[in-house]
């Protein structure tokens, strides 16, 4: 419960850091990053509370490294700077989680 929680205040916090002039519509586009979340439902199980979503499996489409150098990738440009930092900042509360269970990835 607590990292859905993270997945909603971190993103409130880092628009209100670095977009405060536009932070509620940065603050919707950072957590809409949730929808990545969509690549679990092709996993099996589709809930496991002590799987790690990083490079889970390959199904796991949008937690893939090749997915997170796109997200990089997508800094690059203007227009998809904010969808990338919130893609970026999903991924780096799901290492959070998998750190917290005691799962050391490369």
């Amino acid at each position: 419960m607590l990292h859905a929680f993270l997945h909603i205040t971190v993103p409130g916090l880092v628009a209100l850091a670095f977009y405060r002039p536009h932070w509620r519509r940065v603050w919707l586009v950072l957590a809409a990053a949730l929808l990545l979340d969509l690549d679990h439902l092709w996993a099996m199980p589709f809930y496991d509370p002590d799987r790690c979503s990083i490079n889970f499996h390959t199904f796991h489409t949008f937690h893939t490294y090749w997915a997170m150098a796109g997200y990089v990738l997508l800094l690059l440009p203007a227009r998809t700077r904010v969808w990338a930092v919130g893609f970026l900042l999903h991924m780096g509360l799901d290492y959070t989680e998998c750190w917290q269970r005691g799962i050391y990835l490369p």
